[in-house]
């Protein structure tokens, strides 16, 4: 059977300070479109809620709009731009660059969904 759903019509919304979450679930697979402002840094709004310094969490995506920075815990860091498909391990801090909205998919499964909805707060 062939599944079709549309992330403008999201099964689920979660908002935080600085951003939002919009949720599908198809064929097996989380798909969410994370929405960050200009300002948003995740060891600023998110640590405390995930207890740890920096995100442990890995993410696969692809940048819609905008432009993010993630920075490793060894040091890397690396800027990204619309049309760019990335692969993020665990062990990063992330924030947005300029004064634009920064647009991402993130292509995950339920247990990482699950840890990213608790650091939501909602």
């Amino acid at each position: 059977m062939i599944e079709v759903k549309n992330i403008t019509a999201p099964e689920e919304v979660r908002a935080f300070d600085g951003g939002r979450m919009e949720i599908v679930w198809v064929g097996g697979t989380t798909v969410v479109r994370a929405t960050f402002e200009p300002g948003f840094r995740w060891s600023e709004v998110l640590r405390a809620k995930a207890g740890t310094d920096s995100c442990q969490l890995s993410h696969t995506g692809f940048v819609v709009s905008g432009r993010l920075c993630f920075a490793s815990d060894e040091g890397d860091e690396v800027e990204l731009a619309a049309g760019d498909v990335f692969a993020v391990p665990p062990g990063h801090d992330t924030w947005v660059v300029g004064d634009e909205q920064a647009v991402i998919l993130d292509f995950t499964g339920d247990d990482h969904l699950a840890k990213m909805l608790e650091w939501s707060g909602t």
